[in-house]
This record gives C-alpha cells, sequence and structure tokens, in this order.
C-alpha cells in the first residue's frame, strides 16, 4: 500500500488546522456570550483555546516541514455552523446549557473530523500518531463539556 503524498498530507492537516481554527473562533464566541453568572467557564474555554493554538501550531509545523504553508482561515462549514449557532440562539437564548450544547455540538465535529483523517490507511505513521495524540486531548475536552452540560439546568 503506497503511503499518501506530502502534498495530500499537507491538505488533509490544512483541514484540520482549519478545524482548529473554527474551534478557536467558537470559543471565543462564547467567551464574548457568557453571562456574568457563567463566569466560572471563562477558564476553561480559555483553556481550550489554548489548546487549539497548540494542536494547530503543532500541525502547522508538520504541513512546513513537508514543504507546504499553514492555513490560516477556518472553514466554510465552521462559518456556516456559527452562523446557525446565531439563529439558533436568537430562539433559545443565551443561557448555560445552551452555550455548552453549542461547545458539545463542535467538539463532537472537531473529534468526527480527526477521525476521518485518522481513517485514511495510507497516512504516514508519524502523521497518525500525531493525530491519535490530539484525537485524544480533543476527546478529553469534549467529556469535560459535555459533563458541564449535563449538570447545567434545563
Amino acid at each position: 500500500m503506497e503511503t499518501i503524498t506530502a502534498a495530500v498530507t499537507n491538505e488533509i492537516l490544512n483541514d484540520l488546522i482549519g478545524i482548529n481554527n473554527d474551534r478557536i473562533a467558537g470559543y471565543e464566541k462564547a467567551l464574548r456570550e457568557l453571562p456574568p453568572t457563567d463566569a466560572d467557564l471563562k477558564p476553561v474555554f480559555s483553556a481550550m483555546i489554548t489548546e487549539s493554538h497548540q494542536l494547530r501550531n503543532a500541525l502547522g509545523n508538520e504541513v512546513q516541514a513537508n514543504g507546504g504553508t499553514m492555513e490560516t482561515g477556518t472553514t466554510a462549514a465552521g462559518k456556516i455552523y456559527r452562523a446557525w449557532s446565531e439563529v439558533k440562539a436568537l430562539f433559545s437564548g443565551h443561557d448555560r446549557r445552551t452555550i455548552l450544547a453549542n461547545c458539545e455540538a463542535t467538539e463532537d465535529a472537531v473529534l468526527q473530523a480527526y477521525q476521518d483523517s485518522l481513517d485514511l490507511e495510507t497516512m504516514p505513521a508519524y502523521i497518525r500518531e500525531l493525530l491519535t495524540q490530539q484525537k485524544a486531548l480533543l476527546k478529553q475536552a469534549h467529556d469535560k463539556v459535555k459533563t458541564l452540560r449535563d449538570q447545567a439546568r434545563k
């Protein structure tokens, strides 16, 4: 089985970089929308922003090592999701549970993107290892958001 080319690897990594950029933008938006009563979520969301910066930079280092240019923007799907979240918030408000549910949906999408990348059998082993490690960190973040959402009043 032939390993995928550096250009294809870079395309996949840049997609994940864009998804991490979406995650950063989503948590920055969530921070702006937090009511004062939910200030306890600020360090959680800030940590997730920092985590995505680190994940994105590690992916970017691999893209550059492969001779590519690191993605700097967000994905079209991420922009559409954020627009949908804004519309949805108009009808459901900016309560703690809604904010956390939107964050959990984002985490679900991020995990799926990583899994889709890992499902490519021809992915170079060193990239597969990096993505597996990053996915494990993202799963922990997902589970934290899910726990917080489950604890929020309905």
